[in-house]
C-alpha cells in the first residue's frame, strides 16, 4: 500500500512524494497583483513538496478582493511570476497556479465602486479585508449570461497566462465560499435559469469553466479544488452529499488530473462542520488523483492512503512554519508553530524567516 513518501504521477507530473502543499493566501504581491522577488524565496523553501499548489491567483480585477494578492490577467503579472516559477523548477519543485474569483467576497473598494459579482443578489457575512481595514461586505449583483460568458473567458485567459509564466498546470478554486462555490450551493444560488435550481444546473458553471481551462492547457494539467462540507463564509447547501458527488462526477467526466477536497472535521476553526465526509462517494465517480486536505498528520494521512480513500494529502498551515515539512515528517521531527498575526503582513517576517530544522539545530 502507498505511503506519503511514495512517488505518484498526477496528470502530466511525476511527483516524488504525496505530501502536497495546499494553497495558502499570503499577500506579498504588489497592489497591482504583480508577484515580488520574496515570493520566489518562499516557494523555493518549500520545493520539496510533492507538488506546490500556489496561493489563490486572481483571474481578473473584478474577481480579486484580498490585499496584495497576485493575479494572472496582465502581462506584468505574467512577467512577475516567471522568475518565481523558474526558481521553483531550479530547486527541483513542481508548481501549479490556483485560479481564483472571489465573487461576492470582493469588497467594492477593490472595484472602484459598484457591486461584486455572484450567482445571486446575496450578501456575505462577516467583514472583508481591505487596504483600509476590515469592512462589512455589500450586496452582490446576480451575474447575467454575458457576465458568465465573460468570466469563463477570464478563467481561460488566466490558465493560458499561467502556462506562459511557466507553471506546470492550473487548479480551479471551486471551494471555500468563493464564486464557483456560490454557484454550486443552493444557499447562495437562488437563480431560476439554466445555472440555478436543480443540481444539474448548479454544476453548469463548474463544467464550463473546467472545460475552458482544459481547452487552454489540457486535461492532464488541469486540477480542481472543492470543499464538500457545511457552511463556509455564509455559503451552504441543503444536500452536500448529492451536490458534491455530482460535482465530482463532472470532474471525472472531463478527465482532469486531480481533485483536491478540503473536507475537515469539527476541530477545524475555519471550516468546522458536522456534515459527513463526501469523499467516499466522490471516490466512486472520480477516477483521477484524489487529494484530501485539512487537519491531517502523518498517521491520519497514511491511513487515508491505506484505505484507498485518497491518493495524496495536501498540507496547508503546517507548511507556513515548516518550510522543510517533508523532511521533518520523514525524520519524525517536531513541527514548529507559525504566528497567525504575521500570516498576511508585508515583507519577510512570518513568511520566509521560519527556519528549517537543520538551521535550528545549528543555532
Amino acid at each position: 500500500m502507498p505511503t506519503l513518501f511514495d512517488p505518484i504521477r498526477i496528470g502530466s507530473l511525476d511527483c516524488p512524494n504525496r505530501i502536497l502543499m495546499a494553497p495558502l493566501t499570503r499577500g506579498r504581491a504588489t497592489r497591482d497583483g504583480v508577484p515580488t522577488e520574496i515570493m520566489g524565496t518562499y516557494y523555493v523553501q518549500r520545493a520539496e513538496a510533492g507538488l506546490i499548489i500556489s496561493e489563490g491567483v486572481g483571474i481578473s480585477r473584478e474577481g480579486l478582493g484580498w490585499p496584495s494578492a497576485p493575479g494572472l490577467w496582465t502581462d506584468a503579472q505574467v512577467e512577475g511570476w516567471k522568475p518565481v516559477v523558474e526558481a521553483v523548477h531550479r530547486a527541483g519543485g513542481r508548481i501549479v497556479a490556483q485560479l481564483w474569483h472571489m465573487g461576492r467576497l470582493v469588497h467594492p473598494d477593490y472595484l472602484g465602486g459598484g457591486a461584486p459579482l455572484s450567482a445571486s443578489a446575496t450578501t456575505a457575512p462577516f467583514k472583508a479585508h481591505t487596504y483600509d481595514g476590515k469592512k462589512v461586505y455589500e450586496e452582490a449583483r446576480a451575474a447575467t449570461l454575458d457576465d458568465i460568458a465573460r468570466t469563463v473567458g477570464d478563467y481561460a485567459t488566466a490558465a493560458r497566462n499561467a502556462i506562459r509564466a511557466g507553471f506546470d498546470g492550473v487548479q480551479l478554486h471551486g471551494a471555500n465560499g468563493y464564486l464557483i462555490d456560490q454557484f454550486l450551493r443552493d444557499g447562495t444560488n437562488l437563480r431560476d435559469d439554466d445555472y440555478g435550481g436543480p443540481v444539474a444546473n448548479r454544476v453548469r458553471l463548474l463544467r464550463e469553466v473546467v472545460a475552458a481551462m482544459i481547452a487552454e492547457v489540457g486535461a492532464d494539467r488541469t486540477h480542481v479544488r472543492l470543499s464538500p462540507n457545511g457552511a463556509v463564509q455564509g455559503c451552504d447547501d441543503s444536500d452536500a452529499q448529492a451536490l458534491f458527488t455530482a460535482a465530482g462526477a463532472v470532474c471525472g467526466e472531463l478527465g482532469i488530473a486531480s481533485l483536491e477536497l478540503r473536507e475537515p472535521g469539527s476541530q477545524s476553526s475555519f471550516l468546522a462542520t458536522e456534515v459527513p465526509p463526501v469523499s467516499p462517494a466522490i471516490r466512486k465517480v472520480f477516477g483521477g488523483t484524489l487529494i484530501l486536505n485539512s487537519d491531517y498528520g502523518l498517521d491520519s494521512g497514511n491511513q487515508r492512503l491505506a484505505e484507498g480513500v485518497a491518493d495524496a494529502i495536501s498540507f496547508g498551515r503546517p507548511f507556513i512554519g515548516n518550510p522543510d515539512l517533508v523532511a521533518r515528517v520523514r525524520k519524525g521531527l517536531p513541527l514548529a508553530d507559525y504566528d497567525p498575526k504575521k500570516a498576511y503582513t508585508p515583507g519577510p517576517e512570518g513568511y520566509t524567516d521560519y527556519p528549517a530544522a537543520t538551521e535550528q539545530a545549528a543555532a
